[in-house]
């Protein structure tokens, strides 16, 4: 029986990549995503190995029935990858707060609902992974970027905790950090970080990093994180070298408007 491979917000973007990665390599895939439209579109596209559904990551229900019907469908779950996510850029203080609260609600609560809801069948799977999307703005706090920022340190940790409570159960719960993405959600934003870095990763790029996480071979001293890009992985080395007042100098550098 081939394995499985569940991704929340995967109509389009890094979630669409990621569904045709793993279906031309043999999984089942699941697609879903609150544009049910989109998904049912992907999942035609690809063929037969390929199920779509509805998902709101926000609602816990959503996350209970769709992970139901995908276990029924496939016949068991060994990955769920927690990829939807939103992203609100610009002066924190110009930003609406109800944009600042919709971020923490779909990329954190998201997350953990995903988590919660699929330990009952991740436990009693044959090979059980978690993947989260956190980002390279969860290695130190980004400018323009707060509360986007703040939610991807959120997905690390809860990342980083699950990876160890949940070793007994044989679930590695991993995260990939990529730098920012040719994506919709980065079209027009507005953060100096990202005139300065630029937007150098495809969606393909992450998909194939989940993958090569996916199939390493599992030790004691397997990685929780996974950098996507040079610019990220030299980003992550140097801020757990350098001390607090240069990482801040760095990002002050980075975030600075051209």
């Amino acid at each position: 029986m081939s394995q499985s491979i569940f991704i929340s917000g995967a109509a389009q973007g890094i979630g669409a990549a990621i569904a045709e990665l793993f279906y031309h390599k043999g999984y089942k895939v699941g697609i879903y995503d609150i544009n049910t439209e989109q998904a049912d579109h992907l999942a035609q596209r690809l063929g037969e190995r390929a199920q779509a559904g509805k998902l709101d990551v926000a609602n816990y229900a959503d996350w209970q029935q769709a992970l139901q019907d995908f276990n029924t469908w496939a016949g068991e779950i060994n990955i769920v990858v927690n990829n939807a996510g939103i992203l609100y850029s610009g002066a924190f203080e110009n930003t609406n707060i109800e944009a600042h609260h919709r971020t923490i609600n779909i990329n954190v609560n998201g997350v953990l609902n995903g988590c919660h809801a699929a330990f009952p069948y991740l436990k009693n799977a044959s090979f059980s992974r978690i993947i989260n999307l956190s980002s390279a703005s969860a290695i130190y706090g980004q400018a323009d970027l707060v509360s986007y920022s703040a939610s991807k340190f959120a997905v690390r940790g809860i990342t980083e905790g699950l990876d160890v409570e949940w070793q007994k159960y044989g679930i590695r719960v991993l995260d990939i950090m990529p730098l920012f993405v040719q994506t919709a959600m980065v079209t027009d934003m507005d953060a100096g970080s990202i005139q300065n870095m630029g937007v150098n990763l495809s969606p393909q790029d992450v998909a194939k990093q989940i993958f090569k996480t996916v199939q390493a071979k599992d030790t004691f001293l397997t990685a929780t994180h996974h950098t996507v890009g040079m610019k990220a992985e030299m980003m992550y080395h140097l801020s757990r070298m350098s001390p607090q007042w240069m990482n801040r100098v760095s990002n002050l550098f980075l975030s600075k408007r051209k």
